[in-house]
């Protein structure tokens, strides 16, 4: 049933996306607004009770649903499992401004390259020169595509619906919260912050892993081994030196924001990034995706002749 839910959840979006701004997202989203607004007495453990009353009840919906609907029903539950993907995981979360960049670029229209690449990342991206943006998107869909479908299909794996939930919940809090755990701010972000440091540790590295045997092998873990550790999120630094050594292209590096250099680490070996190695790091992220799908159709037919 696992691997049946997730090839029919990737085949759904594909049919049906899921629409930036749905009412179940949005409404997760004015929650956390909610808690932040009554709980945020700028301690941890003001964070840590604020993310137990965020996380907590969605866990508990998603697996009372599944449970009570496969006790009715085996197509019910399955049913519950490809609805709570639905809202979870997905390439077209944000596959579109992947392509619009692309298509830009190729089309040598870089204001809109950069409006579109600025929208994506919620940063401006007004001085960026045609390879930093290629960099940029880069990057950001290597990232994206482990925070909407790699993690989150290794924790359904995990836990079923309530381990997607659980994934994709913490993640929306680590953004809303976790980034802004500063003197300022106060201590109620780190939590957030680090239960989703905790939970992505190892589906990250095992992503980092799938981008290794899916481009270029060598190159990736050497990447991986000497160039990792010098980015500023761990698992970030993992994922974009793998991927980057996978493709044979550079990433990090300088750019031009803010009227200056934003200096950063050298990632990856070979040629400067382009639209080129935009369409390869798509065919990286599929390669990759098929073969986590054949993995789990091995285990579910082993499990199931068990």
């Amino acid at each position: 049933m696992t691997f049946l839910s997730l090839v029919a959840a990737l085949l759904l979006e594909q049919a049906w996306p899921l629409r930036p701004g749905n009412p179940v997202h949005a409404g997760f989203g004015h929650y956390a607004l909610f808690l932040d607004g009554r709980l945020n007495g700028g301690g941890h453990r003001h964070g840590l009770v604020a993310w137990m009353l965020a996380v907590l009840p969605c866990i508990a919906v998603a697996a009372a649903g599944y449970h009570v609907l496969h006790g009715v029903s085996p197509l019910a539950g399955w049913l519950w499992n490809l609805a709570v993907l639905h809202l979870t995981m997905g390439f077209r979360q944000f596959s579109h401004s992947f392509t619009e960049i692309q298509q830009a670029l190729r089309e040598g229209d870089l204001a809109r390259a950069r409006e579109r690449l600025g929208g994506w990342r919620g940063e401006s991206a007004s001085e960026l020169t045609a390879g930093e943006i290629a960099r940029v998107a880069i990057e950001q869909g290597l990232l994206a595509s482990h925070r909407h479908v790699f993690g989150t299909v290794f924790w359904f794996v995990a836990l079923g619906p309530a381990g997607a939930v659980l994934y994709r919940a913490s993640a929306v809090l680590a953004d809303a919260w976790g980034r802004r755990a500063d003197p300022e701010y106060g201590e109620f972000g780190r939590f957030a912050a680090r239960a989703f440091h905790g939970l992505d540790w190892l589906p990250a590295r095992i992503t980092a892993a799938s981008f290794a045997v899916a481009g270029d092998f060598e190159d990736a873990i050497y990447c991986w081994r000497t160039q990792a550790a010098a980015w500023a999120v761990p698992a970030h630094g993992v994922l974009l030196a793998s991927g980057a050594g996978a493709l044979g292209v550079r990433l990090g590096d300088t750019l031009h924001q803010h009227g200056s250099l934003q200096f950063r680490p050298e990632l990856g070996v070979g040629d400067e990034a382009d639209t080129d190695f935009m369409q390869s790091a798509t065919g990286l992220i599929w390669r990759a995706l098929v073969l986590w799908m054949f993995l789990i159709l091995l285990v579910s037919l082993a499990h199931a002749l068990g």
